[in-house]
C-alpha cells in the first residue's frame, strides 16, 4: 500500500505496487481551462478502503467515471484491474447514490439485482437460468435482503433499496467497488448498515473499495487512506495525515480549523461555503 504524506499540493510520491487494483499515473481530467485535478498519482491495493473527499465540484464523482471508462483522463494514464477502462467491465461493481424510486416501480428486488450481472445486454447468454439465480441469492445474502427480495422495489424504504444497489454491485464479484455518496438521504442507522455491508465484503473478498463521501462519520473507522480534492490539488494519506488543519489549509488557500471535541473532528473554513461543515469522527 502506498502511504503519500508530504507531497506537495497537486502532486504525490509514490511508488507502485505490482499488485495494484487501481493505478493513476500523472492524470489530469480537466473541461476546457478548468482542471479538476492534475497530476494524480495513486495506487488502489486488494482489499484497501480509500475515501474519496472534497467540496462540490472538485472531480471526486468525475474519478469514478474515469474509472468506469464513462470519461477519459487529459492526459496521463490510468489502469483498472490491469486494464484500461472501459464500459461494462464485471471486475468493476459500482453503488450509486441513495435516490428514492418510484413508488409505482413494480420490478422485485432480485431483478435489480440480476441486471448487475446481465442488465448490459439482451439474454442471459451462457451464464443460464441456473447459474444466474444462483449468483442473484448469494449477493443477496451477502447483504441480508432475502426477506424483502420478491417485493416490488417502488415500495421498498431508502435503506432497503440501498442494500439491493449494493447486492446488483457484488452479484458479479468485482474486484474493485466505486462507491458514489452510497450514503446520501440514508438515515445514520443505514447508514452505519450500508457501510458495514460494503466494508465486509472488502475484508471476506479483498475487494479494493473507492468511496466518494461528503459525510466521513460512518466510514471513518473503515478507512486506510483519504484522497482530498480541492481546486485542481489533492492529498493522499491516512485519516490523521490528511484531516488536520495544516493540511486542509494548504489545500483550500485558507484558514480551516481542525477541532476535536468529544471524539470528532470539525472541520470548519474561514468563509462560508468554503469546505463542508460536516463532523468528522476522530478514531482516536
Amino acid at each position: 500500500m502506498t502511504v503519500e504524506r508530504d507531497a506537495a499540493p497537486g502532486r504525490s510520491e509514490h511508488t507502485r505496487p505490482e499488485s495494484s487494483v487501481v493505478s493513476l499515473r500523472d492524470a489530469t481530467l480537466g473541461y476546457g481551462r478548468r482542471v479538476l485535478w492534475s497530476g494524480l498519482n495513486l495506487d488502489v491495493a486488494p482489499g484497501e478502503f480509500v475515501a474519496v473527499l472534497g467540496p462540490n465540484g472538485s472531480g471526486k464523482t468525475s474519478l469514478l467515471r474515469v474509472l468506469l471508462g464513462l470519461q477519459p483522463v487529459t492526459s496521463g494514464s490510468v489502469r483498472v484491474v490491469g486494464e484500461s477502462p472501459g464500459r461494462g467491465n464485471r471486475r468493476i461493481g459500482y453503488v450509486p447514490q441513495q435516490r428514492a424510486m418510484e413508488e409505482s416501480l413494480v420490478m422485485r428486488g432480485r431483478d435489480l439485482v440480476g441486471l448487475g450481472l446481465d442488465g448490459h445486454r439482451w439474454g442471459i447468454g451462457l451464464l443460464g437460468m441456473r447459474a444466474r439465480r444462483e449468483r442473484v441469492d448469494a449477493a443477496l445474502d451477502a447483504v441480508d435482503a432475502h426477506g424483502f427480495a420478491d417485493a416490488p422495489v417502488g415500495r421498498l424504504s431508502g435503506g432497503e433499496q440501498q442494500r439491493l444497489r449494493v447486492a446488483q454491485a457484488l452479484v458479479s464479484d468485482p474486484e474493485v467497488l466505486l462507491c458514489d455518496e452510497p450514503l446520501l438521504s440514508l438515515d445514520l442507522a443505514n447508514q452505519q448498515v450500508v457501510s458495514s455491508l460494503i466494508d465486509r465484503r472488502r475484508r471476506t473478498a479483498n475487494t479494493a473499495v473507492l468511496f466518494v463521501t461528503h459525510e466521513i462519520n460512518p466510514v471513518l473507522p473503515l478507512v486506510d487512506r483519504v484522497l482530498y480534492l480541492v481546486d485542481g490539488r489533492f492529498r493522499i494519506g491516512t485519516p490523521d495525515e490528511v484531516m488536520t488543519a495544516r493540511t486542509l489549509s494548504e489545500l483550500y488557500r485558507a484558514k480551516i480549523d481542525v477541532v476535536r471535541v468529544r471524539g470528532q473532528i470539525h472541520v470548519v473554513g474561514a468563509q462560508a461555503g468554503l469546505c463542508e461543515q460536516d463532523h468528522h469522527e476522530d478514531r482516536n
